[in-house]
């Protein structure tokens, strides 16, 4: 193979770049690994999981109690209520697959309450209720 000055030249440019890119992707690695170790860490924090269970508590309890009073239906606060219980339960089986099952499925449920309780807001299900003032 023959190759002139020129077009050796060019290769070795190439052959730069490609080494030039492959630092870059060994230090990206290195750091994008360590950064998502180190997120990790803080998401898989007990203070996380209870703190949002708080949140979850505490909105579930303004959102589907006033809309209990509004509308009268306990339907959406007993599912609210359950898919916080479920979320509650999977504290329990801290760092588990089953903890992520659980909570899912208690994000899930309380969801479904929370839908049913807008529901009935949009739909104005409040016509006959006893637990209005």
């Amino acid at each position: 193979m023959n190759l002139s000055p020129t077009q050796l030249s060019g290769l070795d440019r190439i052959a730069v770049g490609l080494s030039a890119l492959c630092g870059l992707h060994c230090v990206a690695t290195t750091l994008l690994v360590g950064v998502m170790a180190s997120l990790g860490t803080v998401l898989e924090s007990p203070l996380i999981h209870e703190g949002g269970l708080f949140l979850a508590i505490l909105l579930g309890a303004l959102s589907l109690g006033a809309g209990a009073l509004r509308h009268g239906s306990m339907l959406p606060v007993a599912i609210g209520s359950l898919g916080l219980g479920v979320m509650a339960g999977a504290l329990s089986h801290h760092h588990s697959p089953m903890e992520t099952v659980y909570t899912l499925m208690g994000v899930a449920i309380l969801s479904l309450g929370h839908l049913l309780n807008r529901g009935r807001h949009v739909h104005g299900d409040a016509e006959g209720s006893t637990l209005l003032p």
